[in-house]
Parts: C-alpha cells; sequence; structure tokens
C-alpha cells in the first residue's frame, strides 16, 4: 500500500519502452499517465495536477518532447528527465536551460529509474496535505479514511498466506476489488478468475466449477476445464457464494480441505493447487441461521473474515472516489468539468445505501446532465429513488416485512424494464434471489385464484 501516490508521465512514443515502464510504475504503486506525442503530452498536463516525475523522450512524431516543458510552470512540477536515443549538443543545451534535472541516454537502467520513484514517493508525500487529491490506494482500491487504512494493512498481511478468505459487506462496497488487491499482493503467477455462484443454473454450477468430461451428460461434447483448473496458481473468487445449492456445498467444503477435484465423469482426481476468496452480501451467520449456508463450510471460508466497510464510514473518502470517476469522465470525453460546491455538500451528507456502485452511476447520471463546466450532482435522480437521504424516512403504512420487499421488488424491475439482471443489481441481490422470489409470487398468487 502506499500512503500516497505518486503521479508520473511518461512522453515516449516506443511503446514497448512506454508499456514495460508504464507497468513497472504501477507495480510500484504509481499513478501512471502516457503519452506518445506533444499533443497527448500537452492535454495531460491540462487535465492533471503538475506531475511527480516526468520522462521525455526528444524525437516524437509531431515534435520534441521540450515542448511540453514551455506550458509548465517549473517550480510546480517534479523532477524532468529526458530520455534519448540520439543525442546531441543543441537539445542538451536547451534542455538545460528549461530546467531538467537529468539527460540520460537510452536504454535507463532498473536501478536509476527505481532511484526516480523513490524521490518521486518522497515529493508526492509532501504534496498532500488536504488528503482529497492524493489518496491511499491497494490495488484498484483507494481512500484516506482508518476503515480503508485498516482493511489495506489487513489485505497486505494475509496476501501472501494461502488461507481461504471471505470477504463480506454491502452490495456496492467493492468486494470484488479486495479479491482482485489479495491476488495482486499474493505474488501468485496463476489467474485470478472471479465466479458468480448466484448467476449459475443448479444444474450446471458442478460442472462450472469442476468442470467435466466428454460425454459425461447430454451436449458435453468435449473435455470442459472448470473454474478450479482454471485459476491453477492463481486465485478463485466465488462471489455470492450463499446462493450455492447445499448439496453442491459439501463437495466445495471437501475440495477446500483437499485441493482435489473431480470432473464430471471423470474416474480420478486432480489436485489444484488455488487461493479461494468468497464474498456475499448478507451477514454469513444470518445465512448459517436461514439453511443458506451449512455451517461447517461457513468456518472453512472464514478462516481470515475481511469485512468492506460502507462508504457512508469512509468520510472524505465520497470525494476522492467522485473525483476519480469524473476525472475518468472527463479523461475519456476531452473535457474539464469539476463538481459545483453544492455537490460536494450533497455527497458527503448522502447515505449512500449503494455504496460505490451508487455513487458511481450518480456521477455519470451528473455528468452526462452537465451543460457547462460545472457538474451539479445535489440530488439523486428519479432512477435512484429506491434509496433516499440519510434524513428520509421509509415511507411505511403497515405493510408485512414480506409486503415491503415484493413492493421493493416489483419497483426495482419496473424502473429497470422488466431487466431482471439490472433489479437484482439495484435491489444488492442475486438475481437467483430475484427469479426465487417471482416465482414464489406466482405461486402464492395461483393459489389465491385456485380458492
Amino acid at each position: 500500500m502506499q500512503e500516497t501516490a505518486p503521479s508520473i508521465l511518461l512522453v515516449d512514443d516506443d511503446h514497448v519502452f512506454l508499456h514495460s515502464t508504464r507497468d513497472y510504475a504501477r507495480r510500484k504503486g504509481c499513478e501512471v499517465y502516457t503519452a506518445s506525442t506533444v499533443e497527448e503530452a500537452m492535454r495531460t498536463v491540462r487535465q492533471h495536477a503538475p506531475p511527480d516525475l516526468m520522462l521525455l523522450d526528444l524525437s516524437l512524431p509531431d515534435g520534441s518532447g521540450l515542448d511540453v516543458l514551455d506550458h509548465l510552470d517549473a517550480k510546480d512540477c517534479g523532477e524532468v528527465i529526458v530520455l534519448t536515443g540520439q543525442p546531441d549538443v543543441d537539445t542538451a543545451v536547451r534542455a538545460m536551460r528549461l530546467r531538467v534535472d537529468d539527460y540520460i541516454v537510452k536504454p535507463m537502467g532498473s536501478g536509476y529509474f527505481d532511484a526516480l520513484l523513490q524521490r518521486a514517493d518522497q515529493r508526492a508525500r509532501s504534496r498532500a496535505p488536504d488528503g482529497l487529491h492524493r489518496s491511499a490506494r491497494c490495488g484498484d482500491l483507494i481512500g484516506n479514511s482508518l476503515a480503508m487504512r485498516r482493511l489495506f494493512k489487513l489485505i497486505e498481511r494475509v496476501a501472501p498466506m494461502d488461507n481461504t478468505i471471505l470477504v463480506h459487506g454491502e452490495s456496492g462496497t467493492g468486494k470484488e476489488l479486495v479479491a482482485r488487491a489479495i491476488h495482486h499482493y499474493s505474488g501468485r503467477t496463476g489467474a485470478f478468475v472471479a465466479v458468480n455462484c448466484g448467476a449459475i443454473p443448479a444444474d450446471l454450477i458442478g460442472s462450472q466449477l469442476f468442470g467435466h468430461e466428454r460425454g459425461s451428460f447430454t451436449g458435453a461434447i468435449r473435455d470442459h476445464s472448470g473454474y478450479f483448473e482454471q485459476a491453477q496458481g492463481g486465485t478463485l473468487f466465488l462471489d455470492e457464494f450463499t446462493e450455492m445449492p447445499t448439496a453442491m456445498q459439501t463437495y466445495l467444503l471437501r475440495v477446500l480441505e483437499t485441493r482435489d477435484i473431480t470432473r464430471l465423469g471423470a474416474k480420478g482426481e486432480r489436485h489444484v493447487d488455488v487461493r479461494v476468496v468468497a464474498a456475499c452480501n448478507r451477514p454469513p451467520a444470518a445465512a448459517v441461521q436461514e439453511g443458506l449456508l451449512r455451517e461447517d463450510l461457513y468456518y472453512r471460508l472464514a478462516d481470515f473474515p475481511i469485512m468492506v466497510p460502507p462508504l457512508r464510514s469512509r468520510g472524505d473518502d465520497v470525494i476522492v472516489l467522485a473525483r476519480r470517476f469524473l476525472k475518468a469522465l472527463n479523461d475519456e470525453h476531452g473535457t474539464e468539468r469539476s463538481f459545483s460546491p453544492a455537490s460536494i455538500d450533497f455527497m458527503l451528507h448522502y447515505a449512500w445505501p449503494g455504496n460505490v456502485r451508487e455513487l458511481l452511476h450518480a456521477v455519470r447520471h451528473a455528468y452526462l446532465l452537465a451543460e457547462d463546466s460545472e457538474v451539479r450532482l445535489t440530488s439523486m435522480p428519479d432512477a435512484f429513488s429506491l434509496h433516499g437521504p440519510r434524513t428520509q424516512g421509509i415511507g411505511w403504512s403497515g405493510q408485512t416485512l414480506e409486503e415491503l420487499e415484493r413492493e421493493a421488488i416489483e419497483g426495482a424491475l419496473m424502473r429497470c424494464g422488466n431487466d431482471k439482471t439490472r433489479a437484482a443489481r439495484m435491489l444488492g441481490v442475486s438475481v437467483k434471489t430475484v427469479y426465487n422470489k417471482l416465482v414464489r409470487y406466482r405461486q402464492q398468487q395461483d393459489q389465491g385464484l385456485d380458492s
């Protein structure tokens, strides 16, 4: 985890060098921007704060990397390093006049680059007093709040181990990002494979997880590697595992204990080296009490539990995230929009029951409606009316809990044009849960007609 993320601007038209250097800096926790022309570099400079480190190639398709420096205030910028494969006296003299810190002939040594990154990191720490523009990060997770810093420490501590991990928290908090961060810091060389257990039909989940042999059932025309085999040497993320049929939970428990799987229709076992991270929206203990989760499987998965904090408990992180989302939209569309002061106040006081996912959708919606350079997010759009602000009470007129639940599901389906996947996402439940509820409502209606 980096307490602050140093920003790096790489300007070079050698794409192999550009991408390899970018990937290396990102692995070191840096925020990296790249450009292969002077025009791209100027656009990046206009849209972002001065970087903590710039690496400039001299020969670009539309000019010299030194042209970028004509539009920067030297005192605001970090180190500036010129890289060239064709050095000459004229460019060296011009570079020194423009306050270039070093003039390097390619190739650049890895030790030299590490030293540059270390100094950029020190500069980044000194430039982040307010915590809003730079933030602690862990993989793709960002945040300055105490809750997130504790989460980052847990991830870094458990990542190198082989413990099975149970990630739980409200819908939209970023549980898959936690799983990806664990994989990123684990040192495992295999793939990260994500599976939504609630989206797989009950009669196919065994084949999808553990694989099958050709001819093992009708339609099995070839051998199939299941998700466990696909994640060999890596990490398997089982999302919404409480939606898995209890019969399959028994087999999963055995696989977690032995790391041996048997493909459907196979005679022998296969050993897999897979790190398992499981996640669910509902409290795991409640799922056990409701009979949705085997108790022994729960304790096996909860070898190391991690709770992801809701956005409402993360303080100013909501502004850090919102600005990050807005920056991505500005980069995508070539704009320079910013939030109005009223938007900042609203985001800080809204409860965000849909968490980070709800914030992302709200920022996108407000951006699309902006008529000038100011983005105004001062209320939630009608499409999100399923959730209300922290001070808003719940409208209740004597319905039972089951009736309220049915109203919520039917209301979400109506808002989503009967798209069950979108409705499930809005409600924070699995698609399977929505289908099961609809089947129950239909059965109740049929029984009412029969009576």
